[in-house]
């Protein structure tokens, strides 16, 4: 790298805008996710030191690292390293909305966050592809199902190959009306995995991929086979002791009519309803019995995560 390239990257700010997602839907584990137009905000300069300071505010203010062992400096940093470029120092405010430990995608969202504001200071420098973008966020986090959407908005189904992960983005048909219902109370992802078996029976495994299938089709064409096509037979029922409230919910709104799903690994509950009103029905059901869960009415980001440069 030459040495006017590296001094230009000094005094280049960032603003980054990453969605929340929410991964699985029910049916579709480890290989769906969905953006939604509620969003983490991140503002990134580089300077002429070799320190890093992270300012918080919002979800994780006062937890959230504020050193280089932040989640959002590792992901720029590694994205400096690939492309063999030593990071300046940097300036970080996060402005963070995404809740932490709800199944709301707020690790992939950090991630994908300092991914995106690499990308934007090494504009000119180095170019880094779609297909680059989702390689590094998949390396990070670990499963592209969450990084996915964040990066790209929309419907996304996520696989990896010999080649490294790949994404099939879709768009959503406008009736689908997202309802998302967050408890006070965290999840481990790590804790939810480990309540998995290691494998399942045979019927359990062709009733999810029906299902899988079926899910497609309700989201992009028909909404109004949502709720069959959320039916879950892999991982749901396996997290619900852990989770017994959120199971409640869930139970009481399929019940009633409404496809509700575990957000992520939880505890969070994602309602996908087939239009506006049924979505503002639900949302009274579920204040009705669960007043202390704080419902958002969202819609479905179609755009990703976004990153602009603030001129000198």
């Amino acid at each position: 790298m030459r040495l006017e390239e590296m001094n230009s990257i000094i005094g280049r700010r960032v603003v980054v805008k990453v969605p929340a997602t929410s991964a699985n839907l029910g049916p579709g584990f480890d290989s769906m996710g969905l953006a939604l137009a509620f969003y983490d905000e991140l503002e990134v300069e580089a300077v002429d030191s070799s320190d890093v300071k992270v300012t918080v505010v919002g979800e994780g203010e006062g937890d959230v690292p504020t050193d280089e062992s932040n989640l959002v400096v590792k992901a720029i940093a590694y994205t400096f390293e690939q492309f063999r470029i030593p990071m300046p120092g940097l300036r970080l405010t996060a402005h963070n909305f995404i809740p932490h430990g709800r199944g709301m995608g707020s690790s992939g969202a950090a991630v994908v966050s300092g991914i995106m504001a690499a990308k934007g200071l090494l504009e000119g420098i180095a170019e880094i592809s779609t297909t680059k973008l989702l390689e590094l966020a998949t390396e990070l986090e670990g499963h592209p199902d969450n990084v996915a959407p964040a990066l790209f908005g929309g419907l996304n189904i996520a696989w990896t190959d010999e080649n490294g992960p790949k994404t099939k983005k879709l768009y959503v048909h406008r009736g689908v009306s997202p309802l998302l219902l967050v408890p006070k109370n965290k999840m481990s992802t790590e804790l939810a995995r480990s309540l998995q078996p290691d494998s399942v029976p045979h019927d359990d495994a062709v009733f999810n991929l029906s299902r899988s299938a079926l899910l497609v089709a309700a989201l992009t064409q028909s909404p109004e086979l949502l709720l069959a096509a959320t039916e879950d037979r892999l991982h749901q029922n396996y997290r619900a002791a852990a989770m017994p409230e959120t199971d409640e919910v869930i139970t009481l709104l399929r019940k009633s009519g409404y496809a509700a799903v575990v957000s992520g690994a939880g505890p969070s509950v994602l309602v996908l309803a087939s239009d506006p009103a049924a979505r503002l029905e639900a949302a009274r059901l579920a204040a009705k019995n669960f007043p202390q869960w704080r419902p958002l009415l969202l819609a479905v980001d179609f755009k990703g995560a976004t990153v602009t440069s603030v001129p000198r």
